[in-house]
């Protein structure tokens, strides 16, 4: 299961309307995949629909999508949102990456 914090929450909710989506009814897919520069990148975005195999999970009225093989990188994940002058954006605490890059976007087992 991924954990929404309160920030993350709100960003999710004003980007979601400006892109077209309704954070009620729509989903935020959050995955993983090649890349990076430790490796595996976390891949964030919006979607109206689930497929086959995709794991459905809701948290803090968030809606999440994740496929199956990311699932079991990110079992665990928090997903918050840090802004103000040094904010880097959405950070994923990941207790399952044993190796994070300095920017925090992407990791390795």
């Amino acid at each position: 299961m991924i954990k929404v914090t309160t920030e993350a929450k709100s960003k999710i909710a004003g980007l979601m309307q400006d892109d077209g989506y309704n954070i009620t009814t729509d989903y935020v897919r959050v995955g993983v995949k090649s890349g990076g520069c430790s490796g595996l990148s976390y891949d964030l975005k919006f979607d109206k629909e689930q497929t086959e195999g995709d794991k459905v999970f809701e948290d803090n009225d968030v809606r999440l999508i994740v496929d199956k093989k990311s699932f079991l990188y990110l079992i665990g994940t928090v997903l918050e949102y840090s802004g103000g002058l040094n904010g880097k954006g959405f950070v994923f605490n990941n207790p399952n990456a044993q190796r994070t890059c300095g920017c925090g976007e992407s990791f390795s087992l």
